[in-house]
C-alpha cells in the first residue's frame, strides 16, 4: 500500500484544501493521472498521482485543510489483496461550517438527493485527463463528441468548443486576495534572501524573424509559431550547456536538475501570475513547444493547471515584449535560481559588415543567484541563447 499524500506546491505552500476527488474508490489509477483538485493561494490546481494501482480508500474528505504532507488516500498494488487494513486511519472530515443563527422559518422540503452518476460513463472514451474533467463540469456526453485528436481522442478544445455553462454554475478560478499574498510573500523572501545580480543583452534577431515567418507561410493559425517559443527553447537549451542556472537551492546548497522544465510566467487576466513548468523544455521540437505554450497559457487563464507544472520549474522565462516594454529585470522565485526576461522586438541601427542596416533586436536579461554563479558565467549564459537565436533551424 502507498500514501498519496498533499502535495507541495511551491516553497511557500504550508497546507491546501481539498476541493473534490475526481477518482473513486477502486478506480484503478496511472503515474500522470488527474485524481483531485486542491485549493492553494495559487488557485484551484489538480493534483497528479505518481504511484500506479487502485485506489484503496480516501482518508481526507472534500473542503478540509490539511498540512503538506497529509496522507489523502490509500493506492493498493495491483498485485495487493484489497481490504486488508492492518491500520485503518480515520478520514479526515471538513470542518464543518459556522452554525447559522437560528431562524424561525417553516422547515422547507428536503431536497431531492443528487442524481447518481451515470453508469453509461464511457471509461473507455479515448479522451485528456483535462477533457474529462471539463465535461464532467459541463455535464457532457462524452458519446457525443467528435475527438479531433490523435486516432479521434477528445482533447480540451473539444469540449471548450462546446456550450459554455451559464456564469453562475462556473467557479471563480482564483482568489486574487489570496494570490496577491502568495506572490507578496514569494517575492518578499526571494529579496530578503537571495543576493541578485543582473545582466543583460542585445540580441540580433532578423534570422529568427525570418525563420518563423517562413516556416509560418503555409500553417493555419491554430499551428503558427511564435518567436517565443524560439525564446523558451534557446533558454532551456543553454540552461543544459550553463547548469548553474538550472535547479533549486534548498537547504544552503545548490541542487542542479538534470532535466530543464521551463517556468513560463503568465498574466491572468483580473490580475495576478503564475509561471508553471512545461516540463523538459530542452527536448522538446518547436512545433510542440508552441502547442504546450498554447495549451498551458489557455488552461492556466482558465484556473486548471497541474500539481507537477507548479511544483517543479526549474528556471523562468518571463516576457513583457508585446506590452511595449524593451527590458525587465525579474524576481527570482525560490527556490530556483535564475529567471530570464525578454523584451519587446524593435528595429534598431545594426552594423554588418561595416555598414549600418536596420535589424530587428530584443534585449534579453538575466536576474541569477550569487550564491550559486557570477557575472562571468551568466554573461556566458546569456551570450550562448544569443546564438542560439542565430541559428533558429537547429533548435
Amino acid at each position: 500500500m502507498a500514501e498519496f499524500l498533499m502535495p507541495s506546491l511551491g516553497a511557500d505552500m504550508e497546507a491546501g484544501t481539498l476541493v473534490e476527488w475526481l477518482v473513486k474508490p477502486g478506480a484503478l489509477v496511472k503515474r500522470g493521472d488527474i485524481v483531485a483538485v486542491v485549493e492553494t493561494q495559487k488557485g484551484a490546481i489538480e493534483i497528479e498521482v505518481f504511484e500506479e494501482g487502485v485506489v484503496e480508500r480516501f482518508l481526507v474528505e472534500p473542503g478540509a485543510t490539511v498540512p503538506v504532507g497529509t496522507p489523502l488516500a490509500v493506492i493498493r498494488g495491483e498485485a495487493e489483496p484489497a481490504g486488508e487494513e492492518a491500520a485503518p486511519s480515520p478520514a479526515i472530515a471538513a470542518e464543518p461550517a459556522a452554525p447559522e443563527p437560528v431562524a424561525p422559518e417553516p422547515v422547507s422540503p428536503a431536497p431531492e438527493p443528487p442524481p447518481a452518476p451515470s453508469a453509461a460513463t464511457p471509461e473507455h472514451v479515448r479522451i485528456s485527463p483535462a477533457a474529462r474533467r471539463l465535461a464532467a463540469e459541463r455535464d457532457v456526453d462524452l458519446a457525443k463528441v467528435s475527438g479531433t485528436g490523435p486516432g479521434g481522442a477528445i482533447q480540451l478544445a473539444d469540449i471548450e468548443s462546446l456550450a459554455a455553462p451559464t456564469p453562475a454554475s462556473r467557479p471563480a478560478p482564483f482568489d486574487f486576495t489570496q494570490m496577491r499574498a502568495a506572490i507578496a510573500a514569494a517575492m518578499s523572501r526571494s529579496k530578503r534572501e537571495i543576493p541578485h545580480y543582473y545582466l543583460w543583452e542585445t540580441v540580433e534577431l532578423r534570422a529568427a524573424s525570418a525563420w518563423v515567418a517562413h516556416a509560418n507561410a503555409e500553417q493555419p493559425p491554430d499551428k503558427r509559431l511564435l518567436l517565443g517559443a524560439l525564446f523558451v527553447k534557446a533558454t532551456a537549451v543553454a540552461a543544459r550547456a550553463y547548469p548553474e542556472f538550472n535547479g533549486f537551492f534548498e537547504d544552503g546548497s545548490f541542487r542542479q536538475s538534470a532535466a530543464v522544465h521551463v517556468g513560463l510566467a503568465i498574466a491572468l487576466r483580473g490580475g495576478g501570475l503564475a509561471a508553471p513548468a512545461i516540463h523538459d523544455t530542452a527536448d522538446l521540437d518547436l512545433d510542440t513547444l508552441m502547442a504546450r505554450m498554447r495549451d498551458l497559457v489557455g488552461r492556466v487563464r482558465a484556473g486548471r493547471f497541474r500539481s507537477s507544472e507548479v511544483a517543479d520549474p526549474t528556471i523562468t522565462v518571463s516576457s513583457l515584449g508585446e506590452r511595449g516594454v524593451e527590458a525587465l529585470f525579474g524576481v527570482i522565485y525560490p527556490p530556483q535560481v535564475a529567471i530570464v526576461g525578454f523584451g519587446k522586438v524593435v528595429e534598431r541601427p545594426w552594423v554588418v559588415d561595416g555598414a549600418i542596416g536596420p535589424r530587428p533586436v530584443a534585449t534579453v536579461t538575466l536576474a541569477a543567484d550569487h550564491r550559486v554563479s557570477d557575472g562571468h558565467r551568466g554573461a556566458l549564459f546569456l551570450a550562448e541563447i544569443g546564438r542560439l537565436l542565430q541559428h533558429p533551424e537547429a533548435l
